[in-house]
């Protein structure tokens, strides 16, 4: 019974300290997160109703295909597993909104909408994730996205330190001229906030990722 109640605790500790990372958070809190990668940057803001369902606003600048998105997100906890040293979760999103030609893009504006699943699953010192998206906007684009990181801790953080995590991401986007990406990151989080800092090996793009928690 002693060494069920530890288990129980640590667990708790840790999904607190990771909890920042999550597309749904705890039931009615609000998440603002920015996301700048090799070829986007994006702002969504979403309030978790449910211990399984959040529901946002997604605005989305694509910077290679020249468009802008905006519209509202949707995101549900499919599943969740505890394992005495480990956590793993899979989550399905879709959203639907206007995407907008700009700059060099003169496609004007169209109905968009897009799905996707993100899987996770991590210990205390390791970590893996894959991310997959389909973008169906008419003549504006047309694009799927594929994305695996993997991840170690240098050192093992309690509640309220300072917790780093060395990542690589590896991406695949088959519209771009190069098609597979390799951006190594490293990811800072501490109470409310998540900040991740990298820059792209393959096109010389940066990588800037902020989640605060309120």
């Amino acid at each position: 019974m002693t060494r069920s109640l530890a288990v129980i605790a640590a667990l708790a500790i840790w999904t607190i300290g990771n909890a920042e990372a999550r597309p749904v958070s705890y039931e009615g809190g609000w998440t603002v997160i920015e996301e700048t990668d090799r070829q986007s940057t994006s702002a969504w803001v979403h309030y978790t109703l449910t211990p399984t369902f959040s529901l946002g606003w997604r605005s989305e600048w694509d910077r290679r295909q020249d468009f802008v998105f905006n519209g509202p997100q949707a995101t549900y906890l499919v599943n969740r597993w505890f394992g005495e040293n480990y956590q793993a979760n899979i989550y399905v999103f879709g959203g639907a909104g206007v995407a907008t030609g700009v700059a060099e893009n003169d496609a004007g504006s169209r109905a968009a909408a897009f799905v996707g699943v993100l899987a996770d699953w991590e210990t205390r010192r390791w970590f893996a994730s894959y991310r997959a998206r389909l973008f169906e906007a008419g003549g504006v684009d047309s694009s799927t996205f594929h994305a695996a990181r993997f991840g170690f801790a240098p050192y093992e953080g309690d509640t309220g330190d300072l917790h780093t995590w060395l990542m690589v991401e590896i991406d695949h986007r088959p519209d771009n001229p190069d098609p597979v990406g390799v951006t190594p990151l490293v990811r800072f989080f501490k109470g409310s906030a998540l900040l991740e800092l990298g820059w792209s090996v393959t096109d010389d793009q940066p990588l800037a990722n902020f989640t605060y928690r309120f």
